[in-house]
């Protein structure tokens, strides 16, 4: 069974900055990514991986219930396996997750799990590491579905709105921004929450890189929250507060949920499948979404 971790934020700090570990561990944020990735210049890669082992295993993560995940470099780069051997022995024991970037079909995450099997066998790591992956590219969103149901180790799938606009030929140089109603990528952030919801995957909307525009972080939350999506990427601390506001539910609505059920125990008493509350006429379905509302507010921590 897959763990049921709460994700509404999650904060990227780059692997070759150690110092910046105390602070994601202290930032608040539901998950904190070490990235070997792109916050990694190519020369600085292996060095990188001693750097996040160490940290991995000084900084108490576990002290705030945060998620710990590791982005390697994808299965097409020469760094790969490397990534996820230097992760499990030297610090297997301390993550959660290994994030997949450029996933682009069900064999690059069948790889990386074939591979964490081997080491976590020989280091009898006593929690397997679960996988999560970046649909980042157009052949990845093609094969969003194979992806989705490639594992049992898969546990969410991340949108990335930059390499996806790179590979979409996209004429912008922003990451995340302008992702309102109506734009561009709500057809590709649909799929993968469907596809995500279809096989029991979270969806994890992608970074904004405007990290002074709060304003503009909040209504892409809103937006992603809206298509279903459990949480958002941080890479600045100051987004994190906000992605947990967001993808809470507010007082407000848990109380409205709530109203909403008894509204329709009361109906069915009466033998009635559906009634009005709050001027709508809600049913069934609507008992469906409110249940939704009041079992993200249990999973939330309270502050």
């Amino acid at each position: 069974m897959r763990p049921n971790r709460v994700q509404r934020s999650m904060l990227s700090v780059p692997g070759s900055r150690p110092a910046l570990f105390p602070k994601a561990a202290r930032s608040g944020a539901d998950q904190v990514m070490i990235d070997l990735e792109d916050a990694v210049a190519p020369d600085d890669k292996e060095a990188a991986r001693d750097t996040a082992t160490t940290g991995l295993s000084e900084v108490n993560w576990k002290a705030n219930g945060q998620t710990v995940t590791v982005r390697i470099n994808d299965t097409e780069t020469p760094w790969m396996v490397g990534d996820v051997r230097a992760v499990v022995t030297g610090a297997g024991r301390f993550v959660d997750t290994l994030m997949v970037p450029k996933v682009t079909g069900p064999n690059d995450v069948i790889r990386v799990a074939a591979l964490l099997d081997e080491l976590e066998e020989a280091q009898r790591v006593p929690t397997p590491i679960g996988l999560e992956v970046l649909i980042e590219t157009a052949r990845g969103l093609a094969y969003i579905n194979e992806i989705a149901s490639s594992h049992p180790r898969l546990e969410a799938l991340h949108f990335g709105a930059g390499d996806f606009g790179a590979s979409m030929g996209a004429r912008t140089l922003s990451i995340g921004e302008g992702l309102g109603v109506g734009n561009r990528w709500n057809a590709a952030r649909t799929m993968i929450a469907v596809a995500a919801r279809a096989h029991g995957l979270r969806p994890i909307d992608s970074a904004y890189d405007d990290f002074h525009d709060d304003d503009g972080y909040l209504a892409e939350a809103r937006e992603a929250a809206g298509l279903g999506f459990e949480g958002k990427w941080a890479i600045h601390p100051r987004q994190v507060p906000l992605a947990n506001l967001v993808f809470s539910p507010t007082p407000d609505e848990v109380e409205a949920a709530r109203g909403l059920l008894k509204a329709l125990e009361a109906a069915a008493a009466e033998g009635r499948g559906a009634a009005r509350y709050r001027g709508k006429m809600i049913d069934a379905a609507s008992a469906r979404l409110a249940d939704n509302i009041l079992r993200i507010a249990e999973r939330v921590p309270r502050s």
